[in-house]
């Protein structure tokens, strides 16, 4: 498996909807490139901070750790 196949497959992962074959394939590929290794935790943690957001509150405080960048963008969203 490549690094993009990878990507291609990673919500697929995910969710378990892998065959057993590819699920082999994905998880080989994850034991010999830790550049995918570090891809996926970054993307299970926007998974699970974008879960979090959608349960707070509109007012809720924003953590301080997160980018000012990034709370301007989500405002200019929610008002669209």
């Amino acid at each position: 498996m490549t690094c993009r196949e990878f990507v291609e497959f990673l919500m697929r992962y995910l969710d378990g909807e892998l065959d057993t074959e590819v699920r082999a394939s994905f998880e080989e590929h994850l034991g010999t490139c830790p550049p995918c290794v570090t891809y996926l935790d970054t993307y299970r943690e926007t998974v699970r901070l974008g879960k979090q957001v959608l349960c707070d509150p509109p007012d809720a405080p924003v953590p301080e750790d997160v980018p000012e960048a990034l709370v301007d963008a989500i405002r200019a969203a929610r008002k669209r």
